[in-house]
């Protein structure tokens, strides 16, 4: 347990920014999960679209420091080429 006033502190901030951040991890997990779905049912457009709605989103929580920058480009990379190869 925390004895000093900062050390109380940083708890607290600890965390509120934890929450925030499982909040945009899930956030961004969400529109993924939408993406998959529209993959899983065959539907090109609807995955084409929902594909647009999960990049920015991706990489905000990129920019954010939810996840590594690396890890949302590869995330977007893989769920593009799935996307092209289901439309081809």
């Amino acid at each position: 347990m925390a004895n000093t006033t900062s050390a109380k502190k940083a708890t607290r901030k600890i965390a509120s920014r934890t929450a925030v951040n499982k909040a945009r991890r899930s956030r961004m997990r969400g529109f993924i999960r939408k993406v998959e779905e529209a993959i899983a049912a065959g539907d090109a457009t609807v995955a084409a679209e929902a594909l647009k709605a999960a990049q920015p989103e991706i990489q905000r929580a990129a920019t954010k420091g939810v996840v590594h920058g690396n890890t949302a480009s590869r995330k977007v990379s893989r769920l593009a080429s799935r996307v092209k190869a289901l439309s081809a």
